[in-house]
């Protein structure tokens, strides 16, 4: 009888105390392990000694390793699994990275267990975010498919992800090198088989084949050979997600056939532009019904939605992505009627709001003072002053509006940059209502 031979577990690895195996490839071995200063559970990926030092793939491994490496504290996004700390020098290079207990999106490519289309939509939007705030501090993932993006957490509200292994990313650097031979064929775009200079479209190409994938339980592009899908990947046209999955809006086809477009000059140009159509399908609720018949809905909020509006309104130009995503956590959204006191000026207000449609005038004793249209905010005056509980006006909707509710309390508990951005923008707010009111008086 053929015993198994075991693999012996190291107690530790570097100050880290080795719990289990969790993975083992080709080029590495991953381990749960616990940090004893902090008492987190992290990951850590151990390269295999002998794969570094292969006579004929080991410069390519070691220089994917060292690159991954070389990210620790630069993806700093609630969409991307963070790298810790990494040692690259000694007998042992390992690399410490945020522990995601979940699988990964593999599990959910298949006809079987397709997840909801608006769960796609929504993975497929904050991976774009990820990717975009990757892209703008120059780093492009070349690896893009459903092995290496992590599933956090899937709920009734929302499904969480984390984009992870950035070993064969793209940086922008002085010694900047295009490394080729690496990543998976079947999400290649054409440009990365061909071997040319590769931008951030590539990442948005690969990232559209795995919305095909998720969508449809299949690969655009299948064949018994890489050289066979390869060979598709530059010369054929692969059919519509609509026609492998009945009932498909037709906005979500013309969205995946473009980030797969062939050419660059017809593909999204920006992450902007990809994620404005994709919270677009969201918003007009094309994602929840296949009869058309939105009778029966809630009005509510998608993170997709929610993410999207936020970055768009003027009031939250000067954040960065990760305080829009910690604003996210504690932001209450709702709609109002037309007619709706929304503030009243006698009543202690406990938060602000901001309009994000829609209009609300500015009422004191029966008299309309002003508008607020979109973007801007009204009952922060008890956030910014110690001396006035109450906003003083009444904020009275002249038509239908949906607005962000944001507790006072909370200011205390985000980030000191977050809290300074927020009342930067209560000061050019007020500033600009100010100013309103000067021109106002200088024509009585």
């Amino acid at each position: 009888m053929k015993t198994q031979t075991k693999i012996s577990l190291p107690e530790k690895i570097g100050k880290y105390e080795i719990l289990r195996i969790i993975g083992r490839g080709t080029t590495s071995t991953v381990y749960l392990a616990r940090d004893p200063v902090s008492d987190l559970e992290v990951a850590i990926k151990v390269a295999m000694p002998e794969t570094l030092k292969d006579p004929e793939r080991g410069k390519l491994y070691t220089h994917l390793f060292l690159t991954e490496a070389s990210l620790v504290g630069k993806l700093s996004h609630p969409y991307i699994a963070q790298i810790y700390n990494s040692v690259v020098s000694g007998p042992t290079y390992y690399i410490v990275m945020e522990y995601i207990p979940g699988g990964t999106l593999e599990e959910y490519c298949v006809p079987w267990k397709l997840l909801a289309v608006e769960d796609v939509v929504e993975i497929i939007f904050k991976c774009a975010r990820a990717l975009d705030f990757a892209f703008r501090i120059g780093i492009i993932h070349r690896d893009i498919k459903p092995a290496n993006i992590l599933v956090s957490s899937i709920t009734l509200e929302s499904v969480n992800i984390k984009i992870s292994d950035f070993g064969a990313a793209l940086v922008d650097t002085p010694d900047r090198t295009q490394v080729s031979g690496i990543g998976s064929p079947a999400y290649m775009s054409p440009q990365q088989v061909m071997e040319l200079p590769l931008n951030h479209q590539t990442d948005i190409y690969s990232l559209g084949i795995v919305m095909y994938q998720l969508l449809t339980g299949q690969l655009p592009f299948q064949g018994s050979t890489n050289y066979n899908i390869i060979y598709q990947i530059i010369n054929t046209e692969p059919p519509p997600p609509s026609t492998i999955r009945e009932g498909l809006p037709e906005m979500l086809d013309k969205i995946v056939m473009k980030a797969i477009c062939k050419e660059t000059s017809g593909r999204y140009a920006t992450w902007t532009e990809f994620t404005h159509d994709l919270a677009q399908c969201s918003r007009q609720k094309l994602l929840r019904t296949i009869s058309g018949d939105f009778s029966d809905i809630p009005e509510e909020f998608s993170d997709t939605e929610k993410i999207d509006i936020l970055c768009r309104l003027s009031f939250f130009s000067g954040f960065s992505n990760t305080e829009i995503f910690e604003i996210l956590a504690f932001a209450q959204w709702g709609n109002v009627v037309d007619g709706q006191v929304i503030i009243h000026n006698d009543e202690a207000n406990d938060s602000f709001c901001i309009l994000i449609e829609g209009e609300a005038n500015i009422c004191k004793n029966g008299k309309i003072l002003g508008l607020l249209k979109a973007g801007e905010s009204f009952g922060e005056m008890p956030a910014v002053s110690r001396t006035q509980p109450v906003c003083g006006v009444d904020i009275v909707a002249c038509s239908a509006a949906k607005i962000v509710t944001i507790r006072n309390e909370v200011l205390h508990q985000v980030s000191e940059t977050c809290r300074l951005h927020f009342h930067e923008a209560f000061m050019e707010t007020l500033a600009g209502r100010l100013s309103r009111v000067y021109n106002r008086l200088a024509l009585l």
